[in-house]
């Protein structure tokens, strides 16, 4: 039985190997060590990558960290089933990417371009467009949502260099929250909607997002922009926090009541090179209509 949803169809991308709180990842040409808080056994770092990595981040005891690099460009690009990302290692570990994602961008990818109509998508803490570009590539039409500026602009890279620079994509920096309470008002509806919302942030007025009192009334505000005849709805977490049990029971109750279809909840994975294991990523809660 799949207990877990894999990222396991990248080329551009692996986990080499994991061990003592630190991922050794190969981005393209160049590897990585990261720090990774679900690392928590000691096991011999056999591969030479670990003494030979093209970038370090060191965690410091005083929280956050700093990047070391040896022979790193400032920026380089993967990619993914057509699709192109630009990479720029940055503040706390990131690299502007989260490759898990892939296994939900392949199964809301498969809904859009099963139905067999136009379809409208609303992807919210949308990052550096990762799921935007998935679903436009799809066919979708997408409305892309993150509060930072930097990072929309990012997505937009990401688009041109996917050849979907002329997507029907629209790019807005906006608070997620206000942006979704606006839209209820204007009347706007849509077939899929992604959120993977923050563990914690602020609002344009200051106002404190805690993942664990905040999602239940975001998601129950959001369904309410879902059509009549909506495709799905996913809710990532990559917070260790929400498990898979709770996601399922929230969009149980948030978006499948009355609607019917089918829920599931997995924790998101990726494969791990060096002896076929599992790293764990977070967990997803997805909901897709009765087809």
């Amino acid at each position: 039985m799949n207990t877990m949803w894999l990222a396991d169809d990248w080329k551009d991308y692996e986990v080499i190997d994991c061990s003592q709180g630190e991922k050794l990842e190969r981005w393209g040409r160049y590897l990585l060590v990261r720090p990774d808080p679900q690392v928590i056994w000691d096991t011999p770092k056999g591969h030479k990558g670990w003494k030979h990595m093209n970038g370090h981040y060191h965690r410091s005891s005083k929280g956050g960290g700093e990047w070391e690099f040896f022979d790193l460009p400032e920026q380089w690009s993967i990619g993914y089933k057509g699709l192109t990302f630009n990479l720029k290692p940055f503040s706390f570990k990131h690299t502007g990417l989260f490759p898990e994602q892939a296994a939900n961008w392949d199964w809301f990818s498969g809904r859009i371009r099963k139905a067999g109509r136009p379809v409208k998508v609303l992807n919210l803490f949308a990052y550096t467009g990762g799921a935007t570009l998935a679903a436009a590539k799809a066919g979708a039409s997408v409305t892309h949502v993150d509060a930072s500026k930097g990072m929309v602009g990012w997505a937009k890279e990401n688009a041109a260099a996917s050849g979907l620079g002329g997507a029907p994509i629209r790019w807005l920096v906006d608070d997620c929250v206000k942006f979704v309470e606006r839209e209820i008002r204007r009347g706007s509806r849509y077939d899929g909607i992604i959120m993977d919302p923050p563990s914690y942030g602020r609002g344009p007025k200051g106002e404190i997002w805690k993942l664990e009192t905040s999602i239940w009334p975001f998601l129950t505000l959001t369904a309410q922009l879902l059509s009549q005849d909506a495709l799905f709805f996913l809710l990532n977490s990559y917070t260790t926090g929400l498990q898979p049990a709770v996601l399922s029971y929230m969009l149980s109750e948030a978006v499948a009541k009355g609607r019917g279809g089918r829920v599931e909840a997995q924790e998101v994975g990726l494969p791990v090179s060096a002896n076929g294991l599992a790293l764990p990523c977070g967990a997803a809660g997805r909901w897709q209509r009765a087809s």
